[in-house]
């Protein structure tokens, strides 16, 4: 789940530094969350053609974090009413899910959190129900490998704008936008933590990285423009001109040996 520009609720953390540090333990609790998170929405994913209901799929999540001994992480968190935030073709980020059908060919984002021991984890994958278009399938590689981007840039004495031209210098060159409004974060017993993560912004700007920050970096990439608009139930952003957009989140580890994605099986 995504912070804004200008969150809603102010991120916790360190003011001082602008991010907590994890210790050893927290980092085992955190790579626990997110194993269990990345289980849950595989589980979903297995489940995932036409004819099922968003709704079904988040309950799939929502078993699959619970039977692991976890708590679902945006369940109820700023009033959010589920366990997942899934999102269809021109949803950005933070769909509601419900009577909603999944059709063939819809490109479906599931963001979802699980906490264990207090910390939080937050993913978020997006994959074609069914056969895909060169379209789609390009819009999801481009998407992942600017995640991949990022994260490699996510080291100790890099700083935030390292990770974020990074994700942009992939995207814009493909001729596809970043999301402005909505950015990643760091994350912890928190789900949004400081620093904030944009998705784009010049290099060796922003806070520095220090080994012991967790980060929730997560690039929203848009086949048209990148401006987004809030529909009615205060929730869902979707782009502003009806294009499609691609969503991927890891949460992950700053250490002296480099970046570890914790949101891994």
């Amino acid at each position: 789940m995504n912070g804004e520009s200008t969150p809603r609720i102010a991120a916790s953390g360190n003011p001082a530094s602008g991010a907590t540090l994890k210790s050893s333990r927290d980092l085992e609790s955190m790579r626990e969350a997110g194993r269990i998170v990345a289980f849950a929405v595989r589980k979903a994913f297995e489940a995932l053609e036409q004819g099922i209901a968003t709704r079904e799929l988040d309950d799939i999540a929502r078993r699959a974090i619970e039977l692991e001994g976890a708590k679902p992480g945006f369940l109820g968190l700023y009033g959010f009413p589920a366990t997942a935030c899934i999102s269809i073709n021109e949803e950005i980020v933070h769909g509601i899910p419900g009577d909603r059908v999944v059709q063939m060919g819809d490109l479906v984002t599931l963001d979802c959190g699980a906490i264990v021991d207090g910390y939080n984890s937050d993913y978020a994958v997006t994959q074609v129900a069914g056969s895909s278009s060169s379209e789609k399938n390009y819009l999801i590689d481009i998407t992942l490998e600017s995640l991949e981007m990022g994260i490699k840039a996510a080291r100790p004495g890099n700083r935030v704008g390292d990770i974020s031209n990074a994700i942009e210098s992939h995207v814009l060159p493909k001729s596809y936008e970043l999301v402005r409004e909505y950015v990643g974060h760091g994350i912890g017993k928190d789900l949004h933590e400081p620093p904030q993560i944009p998705n784009f912004g010049p290099v060796g700007h922003g806070l520095e990285l220090r080994a012991g920050m967790v980060l929730a970096i997560e690039p929203m990439v848009n086949a048209g423009g990148w401006k987004t608009r809030m529909l009615d139930d205060g929730w869902t952003v979707v782009t502003e001109d009806g294009a499609l957009s691609c969503h991927f989140e890891h949460t992950v580890a700053i250490t002296e040996d480099g970046p570890i994605v914790l949101t891994v099986e």
